[in-house]
């Protein structure tokens, strides 16, 4: 019963992620057309008029995005303490393929810009991976691909986003003002006694949480992390040889209720107001200028390497297993496709060059043209990868 209501949620996210994913395409191909049309100047004077102290562009960026990242805080407290993450044997193959596909793409980003000291702010940008963008693609193969790596990859973006949680709240952080930081904290110390207490109801913490973004707002934090902050003092409710008591937990209720906005309202709209970049002049040698290049080379050639070769070496060396039914052409496929980079890259680009619209551009234009090779190639290994438990070669 146990493990049937573990799948139940699991199968949930992957569905409504899935779906988000394929919505966040349209949407961002509808912001680049919008943005090379007559609307053109219509669309950039909308995102940069204000209401009341913010932009709207700082709303979705900072507001907007703070629902997401409380999402992705709900979805890796979840895994850790009670799905996917909550063992170490499970944790082991996503999280050193995470690792390396972290590591190798800042490394090949700034290999290719060693000489270009203005863009080295950027390292972080080829990091992240896409999970509703990466899932929608893979949802359009069907069952060519096995369901375990729709698992492994589920779990291997949940780490990587807090890989990006931490790298935002370390690096991409400055002007800190420590009263507001300081209250903050005592709000986020107000939050652990209310958990520590069992209080089981939603109210009291999203009031806290709202003002717990304010806070951090001012504080010089970015404020989306009040979202993560928030999401790791909400009680997971456990209930003895059940699993999942949906009912009294507030974590499953309030990701349950995020999952029919987040992937359908959020994630779109952050992709509409920030994938429009005007391609008018764009030429072969801005393509390959040194950010551009490295973003997209990161995305492609970094996550490829960093995944597949962090994963062949924890197999080999016995500390994993091959994901069920796959074998090692799946493995390529699931590793290119970790290349789409599109919502958290574009998101940690905003933060590395937050006052150079121009450098803003050449990211975007680099994660464009990096996420759509990474799932062109992925997916395209992935078709004419052996179909869900046929026998490969080199397979164990």
């Amino acid at each position: 019963m146990q493990d049937l209501k573990q799948r139940s949620v699991f199968r949930e996210f992957l569905d409504s992620e899935a779906a988000g994913g394929i919505i966040l395409m349209v949407a961002a191909a509808l912001a680049l057309i919008v943005a090379n049309s007559p609307l053109a100047e219509t669309y950039f004077s909308v995102l940069h008029a204000y209401l009341g102290p913010l932009s709207v562009s700082h709303w979705v960026n900072d507001g907007l995005m703070a629902v997401f990242f409380l999402l992705v805080g709900l979805e890796i407290k979840r895994e850790m303490l009670d799905g996917q993450l909550s063992t170490w044997p499970r944790r082991v193959l996503p999280g050193v393929a995470a690792a390396g596909g972290m590591v190798v793409p800042a490394l090949v980003y700034v290999l290719i810009n060693r000489n270009n000291g203005p863009a080295l702010s950027g390292w972080a940008i080829p990091t992240a991976t896409d999970i509703a963008f990466a899932l929608g693609v893979l949802s359009l193969l069907g069952s060519r691909v096995p369901a375990s790596l729709k698992v492994f990859l589920t779990a291997l973006a949940i780490i990587d986003d807090l890989g990006a949680v931490i790298i935002i709240a370390i690096f991409y952080t400055s002007g800190l003002s420590l009263a507001y930081l300081g209250a903050a904290f005592a709000v986020i110390a107000v939050l652990i006694v209310l958990n520590r207490m069992r209080v089981m109801t939603l109210v009291p913490y999203l009031v806290l949480g709202v003002i717990l973004w304010v806070l951090v707002l001012k504080s010089g934090v970015h404020a989306t992390l009040a979202g993560v902050a928030l999401a790791l003092t909400i009680p997971l409710e456990r209930s003895a040889g059940i699993g999942h008591d949906l009912d009294h937990s507030p974590l499953h209720r309030l990701e349950h209720g995020l999952h029919g906005i987040v992937p359908f309202f959020v994630i779109p709209i952050f992709g509409f107001a920030n994938a429009g970049v005007s391609l008018a002049g764009l030429s072969f040698g801005a393509l390959i200028e040194p950010l551009t290049l490295g973003v997209a080379a990161g995305l492609v050639v970094g996550k490829l390497v960093g995944v597949f070769g962090s994963s062949a070496l924890a197999i080999r060396f016995g500390l994993a297993d091959l994901p069920a039914n796959a074998g090692w052409s799946h493995m390529v496929g699931i590793s290119l496709l970790c290349g789409i980079g599109f919502t958290m890259s574009l998101f940690i680009g905003l933060l590395a060059f937050a006052n150079d619209v121009a450098l803003q551009d050449a990211v975007k234009v680099g994660i464009l043209a990096g996420s759509l090779i990474a799932a062109l190639l992925g997916a395209a290994v992935l078709l004419m990868a052996p179909a869900a438990g046929g026998a490969e070669e080199g397979q164990e």
